[in-house]
Order: structure tokens, then sequence, then C-alpha cells
């Protein structure tokens, strides 16, 4: 089992940048990869971006690609999120996800077992 835990949300200006963390505990040195989702209010909780754990090979959503720079450091299981440029519309719960092994495409919830339980992060205009 893996347990996850994210950090850094907040409250930013539009324009601004905030940096997530998630820091995974147990079996995670095993994950095939790990990934953010987001919900933001009266949305469905959408795929964000991921990263293969070994080869660090990253996937973005196209509403985030250029602003968002997801990377990782093995050593101490953790994932990290750099979101730049950040629009109100980012305004979301950001949860983070491991992956124990490929199944499924990484833009897709079912590719993931274990989540974390989100943070918060606001854009205000």
């Amino acid at each position: 089992q893996v347990l996850l835990a994210e950090s850094g949300g907040g409250l930013v200006q539009a324009g601004g940048s905030l940096r997530l963390s998630c820091a995974a505990s147990g079996r995670a040195a095993s994950s095939y990869a790990m990934g953010w989702f987001r919900q933001g209010p009266g949305k469905e909780r959408e795929f964000v971006a991921a990263i293969t754990w070994r080869e660090g090979r990253t996937y973005y959503a196209d509403s985030v690609k250029g602003r968002f720079a997801i990377s990782r450091d093995n050593a101490k299981n953790t994932l990290y999120l750099q979101m730049s440029s950040l629009k109100p519309e980012d305004t979301a719960v950001l949860v983070c996800a491991s992956a124990p092994f490929y199944a499924e495409p990484l833009s897709t919830r079912a590719a993931y077992t274990y989540w974390g339980q989100g943070t918060q992060v606001t854009v205000s205009s």
C-alpha cells in the first residue's frame, strides 16, 4: 500500500505561481508512475499531469501545457507540480495519485490505485 500526502496549496493571484508536493510512503519506490488530478467547483475530476517514475517521461493535459511542470525526486519519493501563469479557472482541489504498474493510459483515473487527500489551490482574479 502507498500513502500519499499533498502539500503546498494555497491562495495565489492570477498570473502567479505555486509549487505542490506529494510525499509518498510505503511501496512508492516500485511505482510505475505518479500523476496529478484536479477537481474544480462544479466540475468532474480531470487529469492534469503524470510522470513515469524511472524514466521521467511526462504527460500533460492540453489545458496546462506550457504552464505546469511535473517532476519527481526518486530518492525522496516525492512528486512535484510547479504551476505558473495561474488562471482563476485553475482553482481546484489538486490530488496526487500513484500507479503501481501500467494498466491504463496515465491520463485516466483507472490507471491509478492510490490517491491522496488533496490540497486546495485557489487563484484569485
